[in-house]
């Protein structure tokens, strides 16, 4: 897709520049307690201003429903801002209105506002024209830079975005080439690593996947629904067995798609889904009744690495066992560090992303040398499933 950035503007001086971003960050006690979406949006918010853009930030936080609810005000995500961008972030107790205006109308060239969360006005969500028109009344072009929001169709993403000359901000722009790289022209073999508890959560993921990917990698409890569907007993482990037939149907589109699907070869089992538990390792054949799988053993591995050395881009979401706790972590952290070194050395584009997928590979102390990391969360998941983003198709020139 073609769309403008913020190289395509030619004098930011003077200009009031609405920047969407994402700071619904993790709080507790009023202070931000992980500020890694905050870092993502530094880059662009100190472009902006290093040129001369009055910049005025656009955010939510929580799920308000509409009404203001003071524990989900913005306030003192604000400081927080302030104190890695290392100049004052002033904050605004509206993101319309004579609140809102009055706090532009004094903003000088370079400085930085926060508005007051998005979520705070029923048309948010719902999109609403005349709260768009409000948005856009304080500003001169539109720069999107929340990713993680793009799947949602609301006023401060999509219905701003008809109404002002729209940018992507350089975490959008990096992520939309990343996700390019991966799946729009990817440089083949392509392999796609999909782990997780169930299939349900990704049917659509896994059958727009199985036409776009040459190996497919299947992990996690969802691989026990898999397993299961072609026979092999699974004992007590977690599986959903009345997905079976849509196990089958995705296993034949890819046989017609000429994708392989790559199953686990063995199991380790435990008796119970504790850290330290006893377990073994076994080949499919020998999965105990009362046992449950909790990660895949040393073939298994050795399989996924050697697809790992025969792909050219890697697509990963979702861990291969419960890597949560020892010793069922090992298969994914093996792999991680495998893709990881491989995407090192120059050999792999390695694309990432997921709520579990990011804390596994941070685990695993792999994610500094994967090619690209999200944390979009659901947008990653939607872009993965082949669905157009609202936010992202307002952006196309």
């Amino acid at each position: 897709m073609a769309f403008k950035t913020l190289d395509d503007i030619s004098d930011l001086t003077g200009k009031r520049a609405l920047v969407r971003v994402d700071l619904n960050v993790p709080m507790d006690g009023g202070k931000v307690t992980d500020t890694t979406r905050i870092e993502r949006v530094l880059p662009t918010i100190k472009e902006l201003s290093d040129k001369g853009a009055k910049v005025i930030l656009l955010a939510h936080f929580g799920r308000p429903k509409g009404e203001k609810v003071d524990s989900m005000s913005l306030a003192p995500v604000s400081q927080a801002v302030s104190n890695l961008l290392g100049k004052t972030v002033g904050f605004a107790n509206d993101c319309i209105g004579t609140a809102a205006a009055g706090a532009v109308a004094v903003m000088q060239n370079g400085q930085v506002l926060l508005m007051e969360n998005t979520r705070f006005h029923k048309g948010e969500e719902k999109n609403d024209p005349e709260f768009a028109k409000a948005l856009a009344a304080n500003g001169d072009i539109f720069v999107n830079d929340a990713f993680s929001a793009a799947h949602r169709a609301h006023g401060s993403t999509e219905g701003i975005a008809r109404l002002l000359p729209a940018y992507a901000g350089r975490t959008m722009q990096a992520e939309l080439e990343a996700l390019g790289s991966a799946l729009g022209e990817p440089e083949r073999p392509v392999l796609a690593v999909v782990g997780g508890a169930k299939v349900s959560s990704k049917i659509d993921l896994l059958e727009n996947l199985v036409s776009k990917v040459d190996m497919l990698v299947i992990g996690g409890g969802m691989a026990n629904t898999f397993l299961a569907a072609k026979g092999t007993d699974v004992g007590k482990s977690l599986c959903e067995r009345d997905l079976a037939d849509t196990a089958k149907k995705i296993m034949a589109a890819a046989d017609t798609a000429n994708c392989e699907i790559v199953l686990p070869a063995d199991a380790v089992v435990a008796k119970e889904f504790k850290a330290g538990a006893d377990n073994d390792t076994v080949g499919l054949d020998a999965i105990p009744s009362d046992g449950m799988i909790l990660d895949v053993g040393a073939a298994s591995i050795d399989v996924v690495k050697a697809k790992i050395d025969a792909a050219k881009t890697l697509v990963w979401n979702g861990p291969l066992g419960a890597f949560e706790i020892a010793p069922f972590d090992i298969a994914t952290v093996a792999a991680a560090k495998h893709a990881a070194s491989n995407t090192k050395a120059g050999k792999l584009n390695s694309v990432a992303g997921g709520g579990d997928t990011v804390a596994a590979l941070n685990h695993a102390g792999a994610a500094g040398d994967f090619s690209y990391v999200s944390t979009a969360g659901g947008a990653f998941l939607e872009w993965l499933e082949g669905k157009e983003l609202p936010g992202v198709k307002a952006l196309e020139s």
